[in-house]
């Protein structure tokens, strides 16, 4: 059994002689090497899932998208299951190896194996989407290691299908996909700027980044006049930001939309308009529980589809999907109802 730990950053022991009767299944683990957590936890969690009795394929991400590469070559090949140690940025870069995308963007990627699955064993800084599937606590790493061995003896049971967000950003043009939630505006701006930090930037913490980050942005930032569509209706205006949201947590514990939920066949889509810099700081202490909501000037929609624009379109705002840098505005999304399996 697991014993488990309250420290996030002790992981706990998992004893082998409960799995040794049940089939074992090689799964790739993939490490998000640019990230010194991620780097740092393997050895650790390497030890504890042979300790468990589970063999695994390791690979290291050396560039950006390289897990996307990665994992879809690894199901092409056979494999059912992928984990990966790192945050949301390249748990969502892996998701989007699970698919592939069609000539024409505007129809639907395929799965590559709708049998296959993900896994997360979380590394990163905010690790939202394994917080949501944990009700909005940060489970310790040995609660993910218990997950996955139990899972690879038996692939049949520990899983859930999740939504998926399917986008098409630069005129439309260029497709990926999103987990959590995609920000434009402050949003995108703030993970461009945390991109483009340098080597000195990146030792200070991942909270700290950010926090830099967004000030810098929202010192430079202006409204825009957008055009948001949600299945069909028309919604102008001059807006802070936009977000289309998938789980309920992003950027770091945020609760973009508090209604927010990954298998009922809805993106939530929160804009806020007319908020001037001090209402925006005062919001940004309040989303992590959702206060946010209670602000006239912030509107949530649900729908399945959606187009973000800006007029003139020359006046395009920056994208995020789950902390990567994704392209501008305009951008589609539309939701994949359950179209992803993944190991809870």
């Amino acid at each position: 059994m697991l014993l488990r730990s309250t420290n996030l950053h002790e992981p706990t022991r998992v004893s082998r002689n409960i799995y040794d009767s049940l089939p074992l299944i090689k799964p790739l683990v993939i490490i998000t090497n640019a990230a010194a957590r991620a780097r740092n936890w393997w050895p650790s969690v390497r030890d504890q899932l042979q300790s468990a009795g589970l063999e695994v394929d390791a690979y290291e991400t050396t560039k950006p998208r390289d897990a996307t590469e990665r994992s879809r070559e690894a199901l092409k090949s056979g494999v059912e299951t992928i984990a990966v140690v790192g945050g949301d940025g390249t748990l969502s870069e892996a998701a989007e190896g699970f698919f592939e995308f069609n000539p024409n963007p505007a129809e639907f990627p395929h799965p590559v194996n709708p049998n296959a699955a993900l896994a997360i064993l979380p590394s990163g800084t905010g690790d939202d989407f394994a917080r949501g599937l944990t009700n909005g606590t940060r489970a310790p790493i040995g609660h993910w290691i218990e997950r996955i061995v139990s899972h690879c003896r038996n692939q049949t049971t520990g899983t859930q299908t999740v939504d998926v967000l399917y986008g098409r950003c630069d005129a439309y043009q260029t497709p990926f996909i999103c987990l959590n939630a995609s920000t434009m505006g402050i949003g995108g701006e703030t993970a461009a700027r945390v991109a483009a930090q340098g080597e000195f930037m990146r030792k200070l913490s991942g909270e700290a980044r950010f926090a830099l980050a967004a000030m810098a942005a929202l010192a430079n930032w202006r409204e825009r006049l957008t055009r948001v569509t949600v299945d069909g209706e028309v919604y102008e205006g001059t807006m802070n930001l936009a977000a289309v949201a998938n789980a309920l947590y992003a950027g770091g514990g945020m609760m973009l939309s508090p209604a927010a939920k990954l298998d009922d066949g809805k993106l939530d889509v929160v804009t806020a308009s007319g908020l001037n810099r001090a209402e925006i700081l005062r919001e940004l202490t309040r989303i992590h529980k959702g206060g946010h909501v209670t602000n006239p000037k912030v509107r949530i929609r649900q729908g399945a589809r959606v187009t973000i624009e800006t007029l003139p379109e020359t006046d395009a705002m920056r994208i995020e999907a789950d902390g990567n840098v994704r392209g501008f505005t305009p951008v589609e999304f539309r939701v994949m109802p359950r179209a992803l399996r993944f190991v809870v």
